[in-house]
């Protein structure tokens, strides 16, 4: 292509003829709703707010995609910067960015290698960004690597819903939300209408569980190299750590993994065990499942496909969730998930808990964190007393958790829990606080149910 030939009128019209077609008239497979015109273009191209979160193996391809089919007010946000590991798939990135802004990097890139690309970057994590920004999108697109993060970002979402006086959905506060996910060889690839169709929370056991191992396993009988590594993560850093003991293990940092990779060999040596790498003990501190390139790039495509879909109305969008799997061959296959009807991010229900009188607040918080309609990392607890906010416990100070541990032995009853008593949960996996109501069972004597 001749300098300046992208300028061109005719290389303009050209260069649009295929989503012209799609988008100027109409079709079988059209939205119910979808009107050809020729302003739709130009709506995706000058107007239509595309936010993608993440810009890793998966928001490389969404951005590069995004881009070429002609959004231009795109805008990026992660938290995270590039490492060595990340170039032989994150192909936005150079040996030279090492060490920089993933979302920055990828940004420059972008608008430097396609004409009139406008995509901005945000270095920092999404919950440093406010229901104003949020509120400013069309549709909002994530490829992240973290199930906590996808949590966060659908409850965002869900609250900034707005429903009529008669308690229906008010569907212009309706921003979709388009999610893929990877894992090796295999993907997958979902459309959320927040308030309309099944959300982040109504299908958590959709996702695979954490891979944790026994602590008496990895103290006393270790028997594979990831119970020798996962050994000097859990016991051994804490004790030895050369950096002291207010140092926390960081993956990202050569430094720690390379001491977590010593001292594992060391043990591993000593039970006989093989196969401690560098890599597996970077896989095992930061969780990581290998990726694969050509999955990032089909999975990134589908989602791309279903954000062009949602924007123009000129084909009717997934429903609503789609698997990939590339391990035998290609196999794909989409199904409609349903909505939860207890779901505490999207019912728009009062939550209820039930438990039993004489139950303690640890077993509160064990419900919190192991039911499946919950599934919470380390919620911190509170309830309303005589018209005064009282904390019964949270984890994540250590201040306040020092002095409202005693409370976890105590029965609810004694820290003025009532049967209709109301607590207020805060957690990393959702940005709002969510108000359970406490419902009291009868005791069951397990003996003469037996």
């Amino acid at each position: 292509m001749a300098t300046g030939e992208s300028q061109t009128p005719d290389y303009q019209q050209r260069k649009w003829q295929n989503l012209r077609k799609l988008l100027e008239r109409s079709g079988p497979f059209c939205h119910p709703d979808f009107e050809p015109s020729a302003e739709i273009l130009d709506f995706i191209m000058n107007s239509c707010k595309v936010l993608i979160v993440g810009a890793g193996g998966l928001g490389c391809e969404l951005l590069k995609d995004l881009a070429l089919m002609g959004f231009k007010k795109i805008h990026i946000v992660d938290m995270d910067t590039i490492e060595l590991s990340n170039l032989n798939r994150q192909f936005l990135f150079r040996k030279n960015d090492i060490g920089l802004s993933k979302a920055k990097c990828a940004v420059e890139f972008v608008n430097k290698r396609i004409p009139g690309c406008e995509a901005t970057a945000h270095h920092c994590a999404i919950q440093d960004l406010d229901e104003g920004f949020y509120k400013q999108f069309h549709i909002v697109v994530c490829g992240l690597d973290s199930i906590v993060a996808r949590r966060w970002l659908n409850g965002m979402l869900m609250s900034l819903l707005q429903y009529n006086d008669d308690r229906s959905l008010d569907q212009s506060t309706v921003i979709p939300l388009v999610d893929g996910g990877t894992e090796g060889f295999k993907g997958n690839a979902r459309v959320i209408l927040p308030g309309m169709s099944a959300c982040i929370e109504c299908t958590l056991d959709l996702y695979p569980p954490q891979k944790t191992f026994p602590l008496c396993t990895i103290a006393n009988t270790p028997r594979l190299p990831e119970h020798c590594i996962e050994y000097v993560k859990v016991i051994q850093w804490a004790k030895e750590n050369p950096w002291g003991t207010t140092t926390g293990l960081d993956g990202d940092d050569p430094q720690h993994v390379a001491w977590v990779y010593e001292k594992a060999q060391e043990r591993a040596l000593k039970y006989g065990i093989a196969n401690v790498t560098y890599r597996l003990t970077q896989g095992v501190l930061k969780n990581i499942i290998p990726a694969v390139a050509s999955t990032n790039a089909a999975i990134a495509a589908f989602c791309a496909t279903e954000v062009f879909k949602l924007a123009t109305s000129c084909c009717v969008n997934m429903n609503n969730y789609m698997v990939l799997n590339m391990a035998d061959g290609v196999y794909t296959y989409t199904f409609s998930a349903e909505k939860s009807p207890d779901c505490v991010a999207c019912s728009n229900n009062t939550q209820v808990m039930e438990i039993q009188a004489e139950a303690t607040l640890q077993m509160i918080y064990d419900k919190l964190c192991e039911d499946q309609l919950y599934m919470m990392k380390s919620p911190g607890i509170t309830t309303v007393i005589n018209g005064r906010n009282k904390t019964l416990y949270m984890s994540s100070i250590k201040s306040i958790e020092e002095r409202t541990r005693d409370n976890l032995k105590k029965k609810i009853t004694d820290l003025g829990l009532y049967n209709g008593a109301d607590i207020l949960v805060a957690d990393v996996t959702t940005p709002n606080t969510i108000t359970i109501k406490l419902k009291f069972i009868e005791n069951i004597d397990v003996e003469m149910s037996r």
